[in-house]
C-alpha cells in the first residue's frame, strides 16, 4: 500500500507500521526530517510544505495520514491567549479536512488534538486527546491513561529520574493509535480489492 504520512515530525504515528507499505513522509523541519529518516531508513522522507505537498499529490496514493500542527488549536490555548500571546486557530487544518472529504478517493485520516473550540466538522472518532476525521469507520480503543494529556507533559519520570522530554516526543501521536487506525484503513482497502478481483471473474 502507498502511504502518505503528513507533517511527519519524528514519526511517532508511524512507529508500529512495520516495512511491507511504501510511505512517503513530509516534514519541514529539516533536523525532525533527518531524525525520522534514521529511525525508518526505508521510507522516502521529503522535506516540504506538507499542507501544498497533499494538494500536490494526493491522488497518488492509497492512505494519507495528516497530523497538521495542533498548537493554535489545543485546550492549551485558554491560557495561552491571555499569558504570552494571541493567536488565532490554523485553519490549514480545517482546509485539509474539507478537500480530502471532497476529493480523496483513498482513504485518509487527519488527527488532531480535542479543541479548545467547538469544531465545525463532526469527527469520525474521539480517541483519548485525539479528535480524527476519515473517510472510514474507526472502532475505539482504549488507550494507556498516561497517553492523555502527554502535550502537557513537561518532563519523563520521577524524582532525582525526572528528566526534559524532547518537543518532538511530547508531540508524538500516540503509536498504538497510529497501528489501530493504519490497519484498520488497510482492511478496507484489502477487502474492497478483493470485492472488485470477484466481481470481475
Amino acid at each position: 500500500m502507498k502511504i502518505l504520512n503528513l507533517y511527519a515530525g519524528i514519526g511517532g504515528n508511524r512507529k508500529l507500521w512495520g516495512d511491507e507499505h511504501e510511505i512517503t513522509a513530509v516534514e519541514f523541519d529539516e533536523k525532525r526530517a533527518a531524525t525520522y529518516q534514521e529511525r525508518f531508513p526505508n521510507d522516502t522522507v521529503i522535506v516540504a510544505d506538507a499542507h501544498q505537498y497533499l494538494l500536490d499529490h494526493y491522488k497518488e496514493f492509497d492512505f494519507i495520514w495528516s497530523s497538521p500542527p495542533c498548537q493554535t488549536h489545543s485546550r492549551a490555548n485558554y491560557f495561552i491567549n491571555y499569558i504570552t500571546e494571541s493567536r488565532f486557530p490554523k485553519m490549514e487544518l480545517w482546509q485539509e479536512i474539507i478537500f480530502l472529504k471532497t476529493f480523496c478517493k483513498g482513504k485518509f485520516c487527519v488527527e488532531n488534538v480535542v479543541s479548545y473550540y467547538e469544531y465545525f466538522i463532526q469527527p469520525t472518532a474521539e480517541i483519548g486527546r485525539h479528535y480524527l476525521w476519515s473517510n472510514f469507520i474507526i472502532p475505539k480503543i482504549q488507550l494507556p491513561k498516561g497517553e492523555v494529556g502527554t502535550m502537557m507533559k513537561k518532563y519523563v519520570g520521577t524524582g532525582k529520574h525526572a528528566h526534559d522530554k524532547k518537543i518532538e516526543e511530547r508531540n508524538e501521536v500516540n503509536a498504538e493509535l497510529g497501528l489501530h487506525i493504519l490497519n484498520t484503513a488497510f482492511g478496507i482497502i484489502t477487502k474492497t480489492n478483493t470485492t472488485q478481483i470477484e466481481l470481475f471473474k
